[in-house]
Formats: structure tokens, sequence, C-alpha cells
């Protein structure tokens, strides 16, 4: 298989192209090439985790870093099938596995039956508590890939959906202090839209061809202010979740090392440059790296 058949934005293309027929092209549809997806749907998680001040917790987290890793691959599949007649159309998407006709239909359901399958493994080691807050993510997420047809702003809604884990994170150990949580997942949904927007940079010209819609072509020129909008709201809700819980000036201190990742981005975000956006939305794995460790600060504190 030639290495046309890897996708343009794979961050490990050197080991997808190892992989043998068929093996590729079902990584290829998990998005196993692209692991930014897994640590963007993980990072959330953690953060209601280490929030609650029950500790590491190392066990839940490492079952949610596999949650996180088999639901985004679900969700990618689900995608692809559901979009294969667009993707045909626009050129970064144009190669995927089932627009390209490498994997049937029929193959792409059962790869998405398995995923599940581990997704159900991850959710049966919850509280039932967490495992329904978890169970009522899935009407956002069988509608998501639908959003960009009917609004110009799927990242709102993909926001909804991407850090659904917050709150189950959170339950999963407590079920007390709901605005705190609440406030930490509106954080976590602005900033969703915020990197979105930047990843959206990508399709453009492509998007506007065949009529797809996004919060990119919504801002047109204002993309840079729109993303620094959506940052300062995800900043805000943070601070407030943080401060609804500790009370505490100090415990604010904690998201500077955020801030000053999501003010880099922004500053240095050029939406010209075909590699730019992409190096910035791949840089959120850092960004939720440090609201984790803020998390657990913050949680831990004093305990």
């Amino acid at each position: 298989m030639s290495a046309e058949t890897v996708t343009p934005d794979t961050e490990h293309r050197s080991l997808a192209e190892r992989l043998p027929q068929p093996l590729r092209d079902f990584a290829l549809l998990a998005r196993f090439d692209r692991p930014i997806g897994f640590w963007l749907l993980f990072w959330p998680c953690a953060w209601g985790v280490w929030l609650t001040g029950a500790g590491v917790q190392w066990a839940l987290i490492a079952w949610f870093f596999l949650g996180a890793i088999a639901m985004r691959s679900a969700g990618c599949v689900y995608n692809d099938i559901v979009d294969h007649d667009l993707d045909k159309s626009v050129a970064r998407t144009a190669n995927r596995p089932i627009a390209s006709g490498r994997v049937s239909l029929r193959a792409a359901w059962a790869w998405l039956v398995a995923l599940c399958l581990v997704g159900l493994l991850v959710l049966l080691q919850l509280r039932l508590t967490a495992q329904l807050v978890a169970l009522g993510s899935l009407a956002l997420v069988a509608a998501y890939p639908f959003m960009k047809r009917i609004t110009w702003w799927p990242q709102a809604w993909l926001g909804l959906v991407f850090n659904w884990g917050v709150l189950v994170g959170w339950t999963a150990m407590r079920d007390d202090n709901l605005a705190v949580i609440l406030a930490l997942y509106v954080g976590a949904a602005f900033w969703t839209v915020g990197y979105d927007t930047i990843y959206a940079l990508q399709d453009r010209e492509d998007d506007a061809l065949v009529g797809i819609k996004s919060s990119a072509l919504r801002l047109g020129g204002r993309v840079k202010s729109g993303v620094a909008i959506f940052y300062t709201l995800a900043l805000g809700s943070w601070a407030l979740a943080f401060w609804l819980l500790r009370g505490d000036p100090l415990a604010l201190l904690a998201l500077a090392p955020a801030a000053l990742h999501l003010l880099w981005q922004v500053v240095s975000l050029d939406p010209a440059d075909p590699d730019n956006p992409l190096a910035r939305f791949r840089s959120n794995r850092i960004a939720g790296a440090l609201v984790a460790a803020a998390s657990f600060i913050v949680g831990n504190a004093g305990g």
C-alpha cells in the first residue's frame, strides 16, 4: 500500500506505513496515528477526578485513558461512516479508509462495535452514578456528525460532547458541589470551541465549496479574536470552578501556566500558514496537562 493512503496530517506516518493491510486502514479509521484526540478526550476526565481531592487514583485514571482511546476511536469511525460522502469532496479527508473505498461500511460498523465493547468494559469499572452520567452523553455523541450541516458552530456541540468526561470523572468520586464541576465543564467546552476553530482553519476552502459549516468560516478574518474570546471564557470558567471549591485567590494562580500557554497559541496563530494551525491545535495536549496539574493542586490543597 502506498504512502498516499496515509492522511496528510498524521502524527506517526512511518508507524502507520509499516502496518500490513488491512490493519493499517482500521488503525487510520480509528485515528491511532493521531493520538492528540485521545489526549483531548482524556484530560477532562482527569480534571474531574483530580479536582475532587481524592488523590491520584492511578487505577481509575488508567481506565479513563483506555476509555478515551476506545471512545475517541469509536467516535471517529462513526463520524467517517456518517460523513463518507462528504469526505470524498474534501482534499484532506478524501483518502480516509471509508471515503476511498478501502474499508466497507459493514467492516466499519463491525470495528465500531468492537471499540464500543471496550468502552463498555471501562464503563463497568465506574460506580452507578458515574455510569448513568456517562450514558447521558450518547445522544450528544450520535448527533454530532450532523451539526456541521445545520449550524455554523459545530465546534460548540463538540465542546459539549468531548468534555463529558469532566462530569463522569467528578461523579466517579463524589456527588456534591455540582456547581464546581459544571463551571469546569463549561470552561472545557469553551476551550474546545477555541482549539477546534483553530483545527477547522485547515479546511476552510474545501468546507466552503461543499457546504460544510464551521466556526472558522463563520469568524472569517476574526478567527484570532474569536479564539482569544473562547479561551478567555474557558479560563474564566475554570477560575470560577476553583473559586467555588476553595474561595482562595491563591488557587487561581494554579491556572497561570495554562493561561500563558493559551495566550501563546493566540499570539502565534497564523491562519495563512498551512502548518501553523495544526501545530497550535496539537499543542492543546499540553494545555490539557497544565489544567490537569492545576486541578490536582487545587483539589488536593490542604488535603
